[in-house]
């Protein structure tokens, strides 16, 4: 029941946030008003039906200013998401993880829920937001001209959403494409096929975005709340969990998307989605 909500959410948010019709059919950026806004999840600015910005676009566009200046406006962002939800925007409102979770399911291969050297790899996210959105990319890619380093060479995301249906649609578009478009596709190729072997690699390994916010799992409102005290020890929810975390490990690390499958598969009931706050005034009444 949890998983078949999630995907209905994941389909609607990716849906409703990727509305312009008219981007896809004309193959054009939609920049009205409302792509002031940033949406929670990894959604491409150049994606026709895009309606919103994508924060970590918004960050670098701010970074790559003339001039430099602190972007207030996107930490505030980024410390309002993070605190009502944390990672649980990676498993329920993110148009890329759906895709990730989408191939995840095709039954070919053995799959793996981490990739060997997982314990080094997955700070690779942590040095994906220094060096490609944060202060590496204002220095080192592109010299004295700032370049958005990961929306630039990196982001999967945006070559499928943004670049694949533009130049399906705008030929002019095509034409100009170049090694660059094809380093992309490379990217997205990639990640793709290592996401039928692998629970989502690009949110586990790479993502910018993931990592921002998992730095707020352990004190965001949104919690998955083990009752200690009813648990069983069956490790049902350790078998069930896409990431492979301990009972103890759920909602708290970092690498937890709160998909909410552990919720599913526990037969006592001992884990649940819960507000921080009224989480912490149980446990203190006991």
């Amino acid at each position: 029941m949890m998983e078949k909500l999630r995907l209905k959410i994941q389909l609607l948010f990716t849906i409703v946030t990727n509305g312009y019709a008219y981007g896809f059919i004309n193959g054009k950026i939609y920049r009205g008003n409302m792509k002031y806004a940033c949406v929670p999840g990894l959604n491409c600015y150049s994606c026709p039906g895009a309606l919103a910005a994508c924060p970590i676009g918004a960050l670098q566009a701010l970074f790559n200013q003339k001039g430099f200046q602190i972007p207030f406006g996107m930490i505030g962002f980024f410390f309002i998401v993070g605190s009502l939800l944390g990672r649980f925007v990676c498993g329920w409102l993110c148009p890329f993880g759906l895709v990730q979770d989408l191939l995840y399911k095709i039954p070919v291969f053995h799959k793996r829920k981490r990739l060997p050297f997982h314990s080094v790899l997955k700070y690779g996210k942590y040095a994906a937001l220094f060096l490609f959105v944060g202060i590496g990319s204002l220095f080192l890619f592109g010299g004295f001209a700032k370049v958005p380093a990961f929306c630039k060479y990196i982001c999967p995301s945006g070559t499928l959403f943004g670049a694949v249906p533009l130049l399906a649609v705008n030929g002019s578009l095509r034409s100009q494409t170049g090694g660059l478009f094809f380093w992309k596709g490379a990217v997205l190729l990639f990640i793709l096929f290592l996401s039928i072997k692998c629970y989502r690699p690009f949110c586990q390994y790479l993502c910018p975005l993931g990592a921002i916010y998992g730095l707020f799992n352990r004190f965001s409102l949104v919690q998955i709340r083990w009752e200690k005290e009813q648990c069983i020890s069956c490790a049902a929810c350790e078998r069930a969990c896409p990431v492979a975390l301990s009972k103890e490990e759920i909602s708290r690390s970092p690498e937890c998307i709160r998909c909410g499958k552990c919720i599913g598969v526990c037969p006592e009931k001992c884990l649940h989605f819960s507000a921080r706050f009224s989480a912490e005034q149980r446990f203190d009444s006991v």
